[in-house]
């Protein structure tokens, strides 16, 4: 099932998510909804507080958004050992209409459980490692616009007020 995606300046985007405790039916449905979702919206990952459950959960699959073969699901995703640096353009499903440039660790290694239970551990660079951390950041209360220039984020924010208001008009 679609799940809505809530958008910035939701405040679920804004929390930290909790701590999944038991991986449950309605988990496994909620993962399953957030990938089609994600690729509904051609995304490459997808967080719980995106559809405005404020859990551990994310979503990831670099193999779109023209092909969808790689779905990875990851429960309470911790990062460590993050490494390097790289400068990549980023956007977001729940940032409407912009994208930027964002410096993120290069390397990184995820630990995190599977929807079974199991646990994971990856080692991740390039645009996994850059979709990981945008994603865990998700869990943490933070969006990519949190880690731009003040300029920019008033450009944007200017922006957003003015689509929302015409927006409004049309409604």
């Amino acid at each position: 099932m679609l799940r809505k995606v809530r958008t910035y300046p939701d405040p679920v985007l804004a929390a930290k998510a909790a701590p999944v405790t038991e991986i449950t039916d309605e988990i496994r449905t909620l993962a399953a909804d957030m990938i089609e979702t994600m690729y509904a919206d051609k995304g490459i990952g997808l967080a719980a507080p995106q559809v405005g459950e404020s859990i551990r959960l994310i979503t990831v699959d670099l193999s779109g958004p023209d092909k969808r073969e790689d779905p990875h699901v990851f429960v309470n995703p911790v990062l460590s050992n993050l490494e390097g640096e790289v400068e990549s353009e980023e956007g977001c499903l729940s940032v409407v209409g912009y994208r930027t440039t964002v410096t993120r660790a290069e390397r990184l290694h995820l630990s995190a459980t599977d929807l079974d239970g199991n646990p994971v551990e990856m080692d991740a660079d390039d645009l996994m490692a850059i979709c990981l951390q945008h994603e865990v950041d998700h869990l943490n209360g933070v969006l990519f616009i949190d880690k731009i220039s003040k300029l920019k984020r008033t450009l944007y924010e200017r922006k957003l007020k003015k689509w929302l208001k015409e927006k409004k008009e049309k409604d």
